[in-house]
């Protein structure tokens, strides 16, 4: 057991993803004037209540984990670490990040961050990711929350631009996780976890990338068309976006599912990575003239 493996059950490389849409989020709300307080806070904060939900998810999927060969190897199925140790420290962990936003944000960001932990911890790792193959889609809300977050941190309110990025981050989150499945074909399968692909097939799955891919572009415009981000972010999200769906329509005559699926999946980190970055430099400064009402 070393600082290595503590480290590793945290997912890492799921957090620095979320830093991304947290950042995406604040400088959007922001709108040029940084808090950099409230924003360390709210990375810091968001950061560990990720973490500590991976170290759950890490304690419940073991018995799955290890039956997939990219899994198989984490230090809870290794019994690197013992199962108390994990449970304690992702308390720890959740405690710390809840307890930063709710401080130095505000209560609606640490309710966010509890709405996001709860589904992905309770609805999706602990039920609906082994019984349903919509588990995919409820899980992709609590993946779309970081962002939202962000948002909410700076403004204290859940607005139409709020909901936007719910939306958007929800729907990218969908072809993004249909083609890892895709490509961890047999991982998946193997741990009879009823993905899409594997359920009903991935012609299927191919089609309902297709579609949500086309709605996720359809979803980013919006923060332009509502007067929350400029033309040059709505530039490269149309860009970006209808590239990824050319890229999903050519699945259709791809010769092998998994090297198509892999190419998919990692234009989908370069998407919404650039458009964390556009709505963060190209906000209106005078965001939401267009729609202000804000939801209860």
């Amino acid at each position: 057991m070393s600082v290595k493996h503590f480290i590793q059950i945290t997912k890492p490389g799921i957090i620095f993803g979320n830093v991304l849409s947290v950042a995406g989020g604040f400088f959007l709300a922001a709108q040029g004037h940084i808090d950099f307080g409230l924003f360390l806070a709210t990375v810091v904060g968001t950061s560990l209540v990720v973490a500590s939900g991976c170290v759950f998810n890490n304690c419940i999927d073991r018995d799955i984990d290890v039956k997939m060969e990219r899994t198989r190897n984490r230090a809870i199925v290794q019994g690197l670490i013992s199962i108390k140790l994990a449970l304690a420290y992702a308390t720890v962990l959740g405690l710390l990040g809840f307890g930063l936003l709710y401080t130095v944000a505000n209560p609606l960001a640490a309710f966010c961050g509890l709405i996001g932990f709860a589904i992905y911890v309770g609805l999706y790792s602990l039920y609906l990711k082994r019984k349903s193959v919509h588990g995919t889609l409820v899980g992709s809300l609590s993946g779309a929350m970081p962002p939202v977050i962000g948002y909410v941190a700076v403004t204290g309110r859940f607005d139409i631009a709020a909901l936007t990025l719910l939306v958007m981050f929800s729907l990218w989150q969908m072809p993004h996780s249909y083609a890892i499945a895709i490509f961890r074909f047999n991982d998946y399968k193997a741990a009879s976890i009823p993905v899409l692909p594997v359920e009903r097939g991935i012609p299927v799955a191919k089609r309902h990338i297709l579609y949500y891919i086309l709605a996720f572009v359809l979803a980013t415009l919006m923060l332009t068309l509502c007067g929350y981000a400029g033309l040059s972010y709505m530039a490269v999200a149309a860009a970006m976006g209808m590239y990824w769906l050319y890229m999903a329509w050519t699945g259709y005559k791809a010769a092998d599912d998994r090297v198509w699926a892999r190419k998919l999946f990692v234009f989908s980190i370069f998407t919404i990575t650039a458009l964390s970055v556009m709505m963060s430099v190209d906000f209106k400064a005078s965001a939401g003239f267009l729609l202000t009402s804000t939801l209860p």
